[in-house]
């Protein structure tokens, strides 16, 4: 999953993305409240930690104009605010949790992981595609009794493919929402992880395979024997 953080202290930035990426999650940054909403708008992120406090916008007009565009992506509202008050205006706002600073760490990721849960209460654990099966927490890919084991950017290509099902996902998605805005990766990159996965798929004698789109993107679909 790819978060977007929206802190303008840079340094607490780069801190809260350090201790995301260790517990798997993929991020981008943004110091500034109009910054933080460009990205938002985008719908690549599966949820925002935003501040309150920002340049620019504030916290709270970041998630107003956001639920104003239809964006259901979930917000975790971060600030050294406890009045009740904010706490309110917050959550009228569209935030889905309002977290006061300073904070635990531990308290932070089950806090995001309360509000991803809430936008997706019945995602799945194991995607499945004709006879071929993802394990998102296993990392994990599998037909029949063959499984083999994905690398994190392998597994976030194939869950995107996988939850897909039959839809074209556009080379530009895959780039945004597996490296992310900053990453500095290029269209290659996405070949080079695609033909990882075909490996891996050969590997395992999957008859599903990724399909290219000419100048589109790729698909799966299960190949006859």
């Amino acid at each position: 999953m790819r978060i977007l953080i929206v802190e303008d202290e840079k340094r607490l930035a780069q801190t809260l993305g350090g201790l995301l990426a260790r517990a798997g999650y993929a991020y981008d940054l943004a110091y500034d409240g109009d910054q933080g909403l460009d990205c938002a708008l985008s719908g690549i992120y599966d949820g925002v930690v935003l501040d309150v406090m920002l340049p620019g916008k504030n916290g709270f007009q970041v998630v107003e104009a956001l639920r104003r565009a239809g964006r259901k992506t979930p917000v975790l509202l971060l600030t050294a605010r406890a009045e009740t008050g904010d706490k309110v205006q917050g959550l009228d706002s569209g935030a889905d949790y309002y977290l006061t600073k300073p904070f635990d760490s531990r308290e932070l990721l089950a806090c995001l992981r309360a509000v991803l849960r809430r936008q997706e209460p019945l995602a799945p654990e194991v995607l499945a595609f004709g006879g071929l099966t993802l394990n998102l927490s296993a990392c994990t890919l599998g037909w029949g009794e063959k499984w083999v084991k994905l690398s994190a950017r392998e597994l976030e290509v194939m869950r995107l493919l996988m939850a897909n099902p039959g839809h074209v996902v556009p080379k530009e998605t895959l780039l945004l929402k597996v490296w992310g805005y900053d990453s500095g990766a290029e269209d290659n990159h996405v070949e080079v992880y695609v033909s990882f996965l075909r490996k891996k798929l050969h590997h395992i004698g999957s008859r599903a395979a990724i399909s290219s789109a000419r100048r589109l993107g790729y698909f799966l679909e299960v190949k006859d024997d």
